[in-house]
């Protein structure tokens, strides 16, 4: 199973980008999907989830701002990301919860660095 990410990139305050997410290979189900994000010097922190159901959580300090989607039949998460600041600047990482019948295991994407200059 691979995920595969893309969208990032630079981009000055308050402008916007869109993250997308398409996982590959060998998948029986995917239950939740997010992203998370770490920042030099920082933990991995989660930015946003959505379960297959389209129930999203997210993180206080992009409530608003961001908005998490999915597209089951395409097994591709998409994160809008509205209104950025440089305190956004990070490398964002996309997951996906794969189910199978015996066991279920969290996949991770390479990543994509999102740059927000002031």
């Amino acid at each position: 199973v691979q995920l595969q990410a893309s969208g990032g990139g630079l981009v000055q305050t308050g402008g916007s980008l869109r993250l997308s997410c398409t996982a590959s290979g060998n998948i029986f189900r995917i239950n939740d999907m997010g992203w998370y994000r770490q920042a030099p010097g920082n933990e991995r922190e989660l930015v946003a989830i959505i379960a297959v159901s389209g129930t999203t959580n997210y993180a206080d300090s992009v409530k608003g701002r961001f908005t998490i989607s999915r597209d089951n039949a395409k097994n591709t998460v998409y994160l809008q990301m509205n209104t950025l600041k440089p305190e956004d600047t990070a490398v964002y990482y996309c997951s996906a919860d794969l189910w199978f019948p015996t066991y279920e295991y969290k996949y991770w994407g390479l990543g994509t660095q999102v740059t927000v200059s002031s």
